[in-house]
């Protein structure tokens, strides 16, 4: 079986088919639709492709439709400014000849200037913790069949939840959490690919934050959740193969949205990396969701 961490590697190196062109794809088990995290990460990996000797330092991104896993993402890069200090990107994913996502990628040369950060909080290290795999396969014989595969399978990026709960028996809780995650094995030692990866594992649990007050979770019954937009500001270097903190809250929910931040710290307590999102959390009252 092909590794999940090696797998994601390869989706993140695209195939240039023109100049600016490029193509992605998704992973052969997905079927409803492309995960909003690997969307992320290859229209990084295209915009990027376009730039030398500067790095990435924000992205901003809007889901427009949902991706079709069967069939290649098309990503469609603009130049739209090379600056003294700072190149502009923007990137359109396409699929059946329609924008399915829409990014803008700032990138800037290297500069020294003033540094504050916020603290990281202080919770358990990794090491204390269960992983992932070890929580889901306490409960697995509880999670409805339709979702069993799904829910065991291997990801790419390893998590562990600082406060675990059930997730089809989701406590009322506070809007907001922490994990610790890393890419599961050795990354090669580029830094745009950390980047990409951070991208990646960013949209994994951030969503599920605004759902915490009201008792809910991703296998609610007759919910319906999807990211509508994604913004990310990478602010120090870091290695994505290395345990980081993930500290996410959500001060905001309404009108069937759900608003959340995120601060990615390294294990010395660098601030890394911020985020923010919104999505759709709507909860249907006369069917379940399928």
């Amino acid at each position: 079986m092909t590794d999940p961490l090696d797998q994601l590697v390869g989706l993140l190196d695209l195939e240039q088919i023109e100049v600016n062109l490029f193509r992605g794809f998704s992973p052969g088990e997905r079927t409803m639709r492309v995960f909003g995290g690997q969307v992320l990460g290859q229209a990084l990996v295209a915009a990027s492709r376009t730039v030398e000797g500067r790095d990435a330092h924000s992205l901003h991104g809007y889901f427009l439709r949902p991706g079709d896993p069967k069939i290649p993402i098309i990503y469609d890069v603009d130049r739209i400014r090379d600056g003294k200090s700072f190149t502009t990107r923007r990137v359109n994913g396409i699929q059946h000849g329609k924008a399915i996502f829409s990014m803008s990628v700032s990138f800037q040369i290297h500069e020294e200037g003033f540094s504050h950060q916020s603290t990281m909080p202080d919770v358990p290290p990794p090491e204390d913790l269960k992983t992932e795999y070890e929580l889901r396969a306490d409960i697995l014989d509880e999670i409805p069949e339709r979702f069993r595969s799904w829910f065991a399978r291997e990801r790419p990026v390893e998590i562990r939840p600082v406060n675990p709960y059930h997730p089809t028996r989701p406590p009322v809780r506070d809007a907001s959490k922490h994990v610790w995650f890393k890419a599961r094995h050795t990354l090669p030692d580029e830094p745009s690919i950390h980047k990409c990866v951070l991208a990646y594992a960013s949209d994994m649990s951030l969503l599920e934050t605004s759902l915490g007050p009201h008792g809910l979770g991703f296998m609610t019954p007759n919910i319906q959740m999807a990211s509508l937009d994604h913004a990310m500001w990478f602010h120090r270097p870091f290695k994505a193969d290395e345990w980081m903190l993930y500290t996410q809250d959500s001060p905001s929910a309404s009108g069937a949205r759900g608003f959340n931040r995120g601060e990615i710290y390294s294990r010395d307590g660098l601030l890394v990396a911020s985020v923010t999102q919104e999505g759709l959390t709507r909860l249907h009252e006369d069917k379940e969701m399928e």
